[in-house]
């Protein structure tokens, strides 16, 4: 296995901190992110040869200097992983501009700012790796409490597309990985109300959670093996389908 250098946002803990560890387990020299360096610092003492750079992506400047840390400490990016991410549990009639600016904010453009400050940088060397951590809600939108973060994701999916239509045949992969259910905090993190709401899963198609860890399983492979798309949960490709057949 070739030894990389990747940066991980939003590393303090769930799918990051697990990413950062299995990543970290296999020989990987890691640039942890998150705004909470205690929390950020204790997940890099388990992750081998890993820095901890606290830094608030939704902040340009915040990941400008990311990158460059993440270059001092290393001397090159192979990947860069956008993984920073807040949900929600409010529905669209109940929306304020405020939750759906939080939203865009944290799941759209940080990640923005993340392949805009690392993408060039790519081009430049004439390889690399841009990961961007989305939602299967952003391609299927059957949790409708869910509302704003939804169209956060699926917002990132299109850039993702577009920024990989920009770069072909240049060297760079860029690859977008959508969770299903996961077992992590992220729910009870969310804006809104933290009550769990069943989601409408089509009848026979029902999703189980992932652990967290079996998410970074799956993006270490892709890592070794990059492709453009990735459903992590192995019931997304029917439940997607039947979305799909369904809406015609």
């Amino acid at each position: 296995m070739t030894q990389r250098s990747i940066v991980i946002t939003g590393a303090s803990s769930g799918i990051g901190a697990a990413l950062a560890r299995r990543l970290g387990k296999d020989g990987h020299r890691i640039a942890l992110a998150a705004r909470r360096l205690d929390a950020l610092q204790a997940v890099a003492n388990e992750c081998g040869e890993a820095i901890a750079i606290a830094a608030d992506v939704t902040r340009r400047e915040d990941v400008e200097r990311l990158r460059e840390e993440a270059l001092r400490a290393f001397g090159s990016v192979d990947v860069w992983i956008n993984n920073a991410g807040r949900g929600i549990s409010r529905r669209v009639l109940e929306l304020s501009d405020e939750d759906f600016d939080e939203m865009m904010t944290v799941n759209v453009k940080s990640a923005l700012y993340g392949m805009q400050a690392i993408v060039p940088y790519f081009l430049e060397r004439g390889r690399g790796h841009l990961i961007n951590i989305s939602s299967f809600l952003g391609r299927v939108p059957i949790a409708a409490h869910r509302s704003a973060y939804n169209a956060a994701k699926a917002a990132l999916n299109a850039l993702t597309a577009n920024l990989r239509a920009d770069v072909a045949n240049r060297g760079v992969e860029v690859s977008l990985v959508m969770p299903g259910l996961v077992a992590t905090e992220f729910a009870q993190n969310a804006l809104g109300d933290a009550t769990p709401v069943a989601p409408p899963w089509t009848p026979g198609t029902a999703m189980q959670p992932q652990t967290a860890e079996e998410v970074a399983d799956a993006v270490a492979q892709l890592i070794e093996t990059p492709r453009a798309e990735l459903f992590t949960n192995p019931a997304s490709p029917e439940i997607a389908r039947r979305w799909f057949e369904s809406l015609a």
